[in-house]
């Protein structure tokens, strides 16, 4: 009997002893399981497609450490090195018609905003009117088509010409041009400057003149200084005096003074560049990032000390104008991942990041970036290039422009390599995009 007490004894405590573990384990579990289980979660992944710079990459790395276990951006490179900016537009359109998950920001030149609106999410409702107006104006006027704001500056461009400063400092009458340079020098004294002066060979002025968008920068340019545009009542309208004008300027600057070679009518910047500093030119037609590609392909060093920059020549009685161009972020249409992505597009407009970016040879788009004092007093060509803005040029802002650029800048291009005269690169220009517009193109 005592023996059956004692197994009932050990068996009643042990099943009280399994019942409390039990009970303890299903407390403990409850209130605190959160913290023993390892998170084994993926982080959002957004792929965002560019041309992936140093300050790309270093803006990517940090908001990844930042965001670390939640988002992680993934960068599809589209280097200018092998791909130029019409084959970029191409590739883009592709991805996007065919849905790509694998697409979710996408950079865009500014002036293909209209082209790319209908792939894109309205930003509206990720950017207040506060964050909105931190934006330089004259870039946030692309930010918006149709009455929405539909994309986001990455960074901004603007046309510049650079020019020799230990050659300019060798002219007799050094003080009286460099002053007329920073002044903006008219087109008539910059030509009978470049004939009075012996060259040696060595090109005299250069531009990007191949059949793309950096030859319509150009062409912009010298129609706007005659306070002329290309768009009129909403069309394009390419047979004005202001047109003729500038197209006889580019292709005399080859043929009758001779002051360019006709090599430039392949060139895009880049080639421009090489050709520049390869030769020994002059003056350069180009945009702030010239700078920065000849401290990474040529010297570190000399950059700062061997170019200086001045405004873009003008016709008599107009005013030097310079296109703004630029970078811009949208958001796809067909990404599931929208309120993160939007976040890293935010990040990018950073002020850390936007200086970041300056140093890589890019224009910041935040106004704050341009009051903070220490910065400027740094880097003191930020205050020029940020002048230039008040005569900035914009290029037509419709959605059939990349259409119209391609038809103007081929003919453009033929004209200055002497296979057509300027009237009738007009006529034909003239003829395909009004057939265009006529059949509903």
């Amino acid at each position: 009997m005592k023996q059956k007490n004692r197994y009932l004894t050990t068996f009643y405590f042990s099943i009280t002893a399994i019942t409390f573990f039990a009970v303890s384990v299903f407390i403990f579990t409850t209130l605190f399981g959160d913290l023993l289980v390892t998170d084994n979660k993926e982080p959002v992944k957004i792929y965002f497609a560019d041309n992936i710079s140093p300050s790309h990459k270093s803006a990517i790395e940090k908001f990844n450490r930042l965001y670390k276990g939640e988002i992680e951006v993934v960068p599809v490179d589209l280097p200018f090195e092998k791909f130029t900016t019409n084959e970029r537009k191409e590739l883009l359109i592709r991805y996007l018609r065919g849905k790509s998950e694998r697409l979710d920001i996408f950079s865009v030149d500014q002036i293909w905003v209209p082209r790319f609106a209908k792939f894109a999410t309205p930003l509206g409702e990720y950017f207040t009117s506060i964050e909105r107006e931190e934006i330089v104006p004259e870039a946030l006027q692309s930010c918006y088509y149709n009455g929405q704001f539909i994309s986001v500056p990455l960074f901004f461009d603007i046309g510049v010409m650079y020019y020799r400063k230990d050659k300019l400092k060798k002219l007799p009458d050094y003080p009286e041009i460099k002053k007329k340079l920073d002044s903006s020098i008219t087109w008539n004294d910059f030509i009978a400057l470049g004939e009075k002066i012996s060259q040696n060979g060595a090109p005299y002025y250069l531009f990007a003149g191949d059949a793309y968008e950096g030859l319509m920068c150009s062409f912009m340019e010298l129609i706007a200084s005659q306070n002329g545009s290309l768009l009129e009542n909403g069309r394009i309208k390419i047979h004005t005096i202001e047109s003729r004008r500038a197209l006889t300027l580019l292709r005399d600057l080859i043929y009758k003074y001779k002051l360019t070679p006709p090599e430039v009518a392949n060139f895009t910047e880049n080639e421009s560049y090489a050709y520049y500093v390869r030769n020994d030119g002059f003056f350069l037609r180009s945009w702030p990032g010239f700078v920065t590609w000849y401290r990474n392909n040529i010297d570190t060093a000399k950059d700062t000390l061997l170019f200086g920059r001045a405004p873009i020549p003008r016709f008599n009685g107009g005013k030097s104008r310079s296109t703004i161009g630029g970078w811009y972020l949208m958001l796809s249409i067909y990404s599931e991942k929208k309120k993160e992505a939007a976040k890293f597009i935010k990040f990018l407009l950073n002020n850390d990041v936007q200086k970041e970016f300056y140093y890589s040879g890019y224009l910041p788009v935040t106004e704050s970036v341009y009051s903070d004092s220490s910065f400027v007093k740094k880097n003191p060509d930020v205050r020029f290039y940020y002048s230039l803005l008040k005569n900035a040029v914009r290029r037509p802002f419709v959605e059939k422009y990349t259409r119209y650029s391609d038809v103007i800048s081929y003919h453009i291009n033929r004209a200055l390599k002497n296979k057509i005269s300027v009237d009738e690169a007009l006529d034909e220009i003239d003829k395909i995009i009004n057939s265009e517009i006529e059949t509903g193109f």
